[in-house]
């Protein structure tokens, strides 16, 4: 917050480096931390001077110049390729910033399917079939928006599978989006199931949000790219009132050709407060304190028989419902639609209480709840208290459930 109100008060604009030498420095120094705190391989470094890292607004906003740039390659690279047989790719678990983006750029997109069987994750064969039957159109898939952590479940593609596949497919643009889990990658032991090896190995371009896991208030979603050129060639747009004697010697970085605006706000001042506040040590100790206690959650939900987890715990996420025993004559898709009803019911009593605010999603059909931990002060005495709201509330819900149940036997 501090970083925050001393970038407000400078008020500065941040187009190039001439205008805000600070500015432009200092993100090009905090990205440059933070592939070392997560990981991530030296060309995804600005001071690599191939790839590199700009701060935007969000994982939506990143995606969309990911997204630009992708299409900027492919189309330089196969000039004869008509726009409109461009497809961007996503899965029914990606988050709504794809589909957006092929909504903003006037852009086919199609939504790959993605099994529970798999926990919501793609897999390459799947990716394969869908390349295959849209080369035989005539289509052009040029992007892939893969996920590191879906917004509904925690799902993380097989991004092993999915490098494996694309290498055949060499002009189409891996962007991998960790919205919310890839801080993450800054604890060691996490780095395996986060797919980090995959990152960087496969991935043209990066994103995670420090303001959703990262302990920074809204808005730093951080993106970086393999190949800086790509971006910049599809972006660079420079009138002569916004030349430099430094842009044009090509000797400093002019943000506002990483990015869709022109102005942008000095938003590397507040992550650079939060990493110097808590220190790498800090960070990773809030991030595994997180996945700590969504464990603990996760193993109360096993020990109970009024409910059940929908996937398996991701990081700081687990999703779960309420399962009841059900009557034998009912059939699967009667009980999965009396469950529904139930959850349903039983979010809305949630909702309605000022003690607890949880989220609701829907996985193959089932209506299941969200429960994420992330806040800096929580405590295992608040996911204890979560626990028991939980409880008091599916015990009258439940109730509810059984006494209707009962009344419409009756009546059959």
């Amino acid at each position: 917050m501090l970083g925050d109100l001393y970038a407000t008060s400078i008020s500065n604009p941040g187009f190039n480096w001439a205008c805000g030498p600070a500015c432009t420095e200092l993100e090009a120094v905090v990205m440059d931390w933070a592939v070392r705190l997560f990981g991530l391989a030296d060309h995804f470094l600005n001071s690599s001077e191939i790839g590199g890292g700009v701060i935007q607004t969000t994982a939506s906003d990143s995606a969309l110049v990911a997204i630009v740039a992708a299409r900027s390659r492919y189309t330089t690279q196969r000039p004869s390729t008509k726009l409109e047989d461009l497809v961007i790719y996503t899965t029914t678990q990606t988050h709504s910033l794809g589909v957006k983006a092929g909504l903003v750029l006037g852009l086919k997109y199609r939504v790959l399917e993605v099994t529970a069987q798999d926990q919501f994750a793609l897999r390459g064969e799947t990716l394969r079939k869908a390349l295959e039957e849209d080369r035989s159109r005539g289509k052009h898939p040029f992007v892939l928006v893969g996920t590191v952590g879906t917004t509904s479940s925690g799902a993380i593609d097989h991004l092993d599978e999915i490098g494996e596949v694309l290498k055949e497919y060499p002009s189409i643009w891996l962007h991998v989006d960790a919205a919310w889990a890839g801080v993450a990658l800054a604890c060691p032991e996490y780095r395996e199931v986060a797919q980090l090896d995959n990152i960087n190995q496969h991935a043209d371009s990066f994103c995670t949000n420090f303001h959703k896991w990262g302990l920074v208030n809204f808005d730093a979603s951080t993106l970086w790219v393999r190949n800086r050129k790509h971006l910049t060639d599809a972006l660079d747009v420079t009138p002569e009132f916004l030349r430099t004697k430094q842009g044009d010697a090509g000797t400093v970085i002019d943000y506002r050709n990483w990015h869709l605006s022109l102005g942008r706000r000095f938003r590397s001042l507040k992550i650079w407060f939060v990493l110097r506040s808590y220190g790498v040590d800090g960070l990773r100790d809030y991030i595994r304190k997180g996945v700590e206690l969504n464990q603990h959650f996760a193993s109360l939900v096993r020990t109970s028989r009024d409910f059940s987890l929908v996937t398996e715990p991701s990081f700081a996420l687990s999703v779960f419902r309420l399962s009841p025993a059900l009557h034998l004559s009912l059939s699967s898709a009667q009980a999965e639609e009396a469950l529904n009803e139930l959850n349903r019911a039983y979010y809305s009593r949630l909702s309605s209480r000022p003690d607890i605010v949880l989220t609701q999603t829907v996985l193959n059909g089932t209506f299941c709840i969200r429960f994420a931990v992330g806040a800096a002060r929580t405590t295992q005495m608040h996911v204890d208290r979560a626990w028991d709201v939980l409880r008091e509330e599916a015990g009258v819900a439940l109730k509810e459930w059984r006494v209707k149940d009962l009344q419409d036997k009756e009546k059959a």
